[in-house]
């Protein structure tokens, strides 16, 4: 019997027949675009082991190195270079345990892997100021199974945002671009409160173009949400803000301030990481009523959504592996390890099949972010407008 990878040569041999980049998107078409895309994934899972699990906890021993170097090089400083380099180690502790390690686990990457239980998704606990299992509802099963898809995918409403022509306008979208200035320094906390539901509240009431993470706003369903948000910003920020100034004696100011320039770094990065991948002209957005007929067609919604970014590997680990979104909304399970190494493959196979693959550099892909929203802050009367007298 022919495994699953020759039935998928032998379609690709049959695929070169016809043009596929141009041809049209019919049943047969997203069934083999589908299963090439189902052949790598199958692969990777196959291969999962222990250069995995050498992987996550060498990343865990560098966070760990990072976190300790850092406090003392805070503690111990006299000088602005010393107290600089602390504060940038730590952002790089804070940083990797926020996606390389953190995000990757609670998607579940490294479930079943023996030797990573504590980076099982039902058990780690990240550490961030926002709520695991709130994060897994609101991040996993509504992102991830409506992404870019108007009024279901929560990641289109940060705050007071308009990512898409099909959003209806308000005046307050007016502000949305500098909205992304003011929330980059604070983001993993907005995020802690965004995916509990409390930002539903303090927004109001919206149109079918927006999609809740709150279920009502009974008094019990807001005063839970609040409680799973206290329940991860108060003793994150009593270990970084109190203890381990109150430790520093005299020279409490200088943790304190180092503590949360490094927590403001890591917030910016993690920003600039997840605009750049979520948002631009050049993506996709659907309409409500949007379903995906079959695995490929769910496979070619996902990565006509997202951008890629090139940066070093580096960058690429601090980035939690998100500057290869394509592939994480194609398999969010992956590790993001294994994401940067298949990347190839999966561009190779959208370009054949003429599914949109985006990448550029990282500040083009983050400038064309800021664009797309900045346009999206005008009504169409005005930006119509504006084109006239240009």
């Amino acid at each position: 019997m022919a495994s699953k990878a020759q039935a998928v040569q032998v379609k690709r041999k049959r695929s070169k027949q016809v043009d596929l980049a141009t041809s049209t998107w019919d049943a047969a078409k997203y069934d083999a675009f589908g299963a090439e895309l189902d052949a790598i994934k199958a692969e990777v899972q196959s291969q999962l082991g222990k250069k995995d699990l050498a992987y996550i906890k060498k990343v865990e021993d560098v966070a760990r190195t990072c976190e300790w170097v850092g406090r003392l090089l805070l503690h111990f400083s006299l000088d602005p270079f010393t107290w600089s380099a602390g504060v940038m180690t730590l952002a790089v502790h804070h940083q990797l345990h926020a996606t390389e390690i953190g995000h990757s686990a609670l998607h579940g990457a490294w479930d079943g892997l023996a030797g990573a239980e504590h980076l099982y998704s039902n058990q780690h606990n990240w550490k961030s100021p926002v709520d695991e299992a709130s994060w897994k509802h609101e991040h996993n099963i509504l992102h991830h199974q409506y992404t870019n898809v108007i009024g279901r995918d929560p990641d289109l409403n940060y705050g007071l945002m308009r990512a898409s022509e099909k959003v209806n306008w308000m005046p307050y979208h007016l502000i949305q671009v500098a909205q992304f200035f003011w929330t980059a320094p604070v983001f993993l906390w907005v995020i802690g409160t965004y995916v509990t539901g409390l930002n539903d509240v303090i927004h109001g009431e919206r149109g079918e173009d927006f999609a809740k993470v709150l279920p009502n706003r009974k008094l019990k369903t807001v005063a839970g949400a609040l409680q799973k948000t206290l329940r991860k910003a108060v003793p994150y920020s009593l270990y970084n803000f109190a203890l381990w100034p109150a430790l520093a004696g005299p020279g409490w100011l200088k943790v304190l301030a180092g503590n949360l320039s490094a927590d403001v770094l890591r917030n910016v990065y993690s920003a600039a990481t997840i605009y750049a991948g979520h948002f631009g002209e050049d993506l996709e957005y659907y309409d409500q009523d949007f379903r995906a007929q079959g695995r490929g067609q769910w496979y070619k919604a996902q990565a006509e959504a997202a951008h890629n970014y090139e940066v070093p590997l580096p960058m690429s680990i601090l980035c939690g592996g998100l500057d290869t979104q394509i592939e994480h909304h194609l398999f969010p399970k992956l590790p993001p390890n294994r994401l940067r190494e298949i990347k190839g493959q999966v561009q190779e196979i959208c370009e054949r099949y003429g599914v949109g693959y985006q990448r550029s550099t990282w500040g083009k892909t983050l400038g064309g972010a800021i664009k797309h929203l900045a346009s999206l802050s005008l009504p169409k009367s005005l930006k119509s407008t504006a084109v006239a007298t240009a």
